[in-house]
């Protein structure tokens, strides 16, 4: 299991748009991340900065391709048609992320 971080911006006037969303994730969406071995996973929101900390448990052997999957799927890809929106990428992030990945520098159990 490796435990994995990642921050993104978010639209200050979207913020409640997108605090309806995930009140009420689609059981397919959830379902393909637990098909692709996402554990645990939380999304922060952090003001007034406006932005979002998600972090979650990888599970599998192969997080490409597991990836892979997520992005393949046409209801995730639906989803994403509306959360998108509400994200503001940080110019700072590797080529090919939306969300940007951090390193773990602590964790205690």
């Amino acid at each position: 299991m490796k435990r994995m971080g990642m921050v993104i911006g978010i639209e200050p006037d979207r913020i409640n748009e997108y605090k309806q969303l995930h009140a009420a994730v689609w059981p397919s969406v959830l379902a393909r991340l637990a098909a692709s071995n996402i554990r645990n996973y939380s999304i922060y929101l952090r003001e007034p900065e406006c932005l979002l900390f998600g972090c979650w448990e990888y599970h599998g052997s192969d997080f490409e391709a597991d990836m892979a999957a997520i992005a393949a799927d046409p209801e995730t890809r639906r989803w994403w048609t509306f959360c998108s929106p509400c994200q503001r990428p940080l110019e700072s992030r590797a080529p090919g992320e939306h969300w940007a990945m951090m390193e773990e520098v602590f964790h205690v159990d």
